[in-house]
């Protein structure tokens, strides 16, 4: 299983002060550095973490993969379009969230996704879309052309007991399964930590997991580069 950085709160705290440091360009590069799959970074219409000088610099310096996170809007998907990061995940957003909040409605929003993925695919970017582990959601993905899906794991993350949690992984893990079977590339992430990551192993069908918070915020206490190895290690990537 592969594992990919989302550095946006590295651009929260940057912003809190409305300077420049901590630079999320440069922590990415770190992450880099020290073996991380790929960074992720969501470019919200109001521009409150990460901003179009930070998508362009990251595709301009990683050498691994880009996953930039947005809204189907036309401006963020024309910004897409002239980066060329190596993903785009469409996600749902709203202006009071303070984080994604759940996965796409694709099912009520089915063409003006489909046609924002045909957009992106005109100009040779894969895309991913956001998802609850529905199978009439991802069965929509599959309609409309996505390549892969990134199941939500927010539910599970915030499970109030044990019986909870693993509900909602039997709900992961059938949503992967049936993904796989049509053809789509199985992504997840949302609110995975280094408390579940262990039990989140038991999904065999998942073939990369975002995760950001829980990094940069255990990073603070140990460093970057042990953060991420103890998240690896847990994840135990192939």
């Amino acid at each position: 299983m592969k594992f990919t950085l989302n550095v946006d709160h590295v651009a929260v705290l940057r912003n809190a002060r409305a300077e420049d440091n901590p630079d999320p360009v440069t922590f990415a590069l770190m992450a880099e550095l020290y073996g991380i799959d790929g960074i992720v970074v969501h470019l919200r219409e109001d521009r409150r973490h990460i901003n179009e000088r930070d998508v362009r610099l990251l595709r301009e310096q990683l050498k691994t993969k880009l996953d930039l996170e947005m809204a189907a809007v036309k401006e963020i998907v024309d910004i897409a379009c002239d980066v060329q990061p190596d993903l785009v995940t469409l996600v749902p957003e709203k202006r009071q969230e303070l984080t994604t909040e759940g996965g796409l409605n694709v099912i009520d929003n089915i063409d003006l996704i489909r046609d924002t993925i045909d957009q992106l695919h005109d100009s040779d970017i894969p895309v991913s879309l956001f998802v609850e582990p529905d199978v009439t959601q991802i069965d929509a993905a599959s309609e409309i052309s996505a390549d892969l899906i990134e199941i939500h794991t927010g539910i599970y993350a915030n499970a109030k007991n044990e019986e909870d949690a693993f509900d909602e992984l039997e709900r992961i893990r059938q949503a992967a399964k049936h993904a796989k079977k049509l053809g789509l590339g199985v992504n997840a992430g949302h609110g995975l930590n280094y408390l579940n990551m262990k039990e989140f192993m038991v999904i065999e069908d998942v073939d990369e997991v975002s995760i950001g918070q829980a990094v940069i915020a255990r990073s603070v206490f140990v460093g970057l580069e042990q953060a991420l190895k103890e998240m690896a290690a847990l994840i135990n990537r192939k």
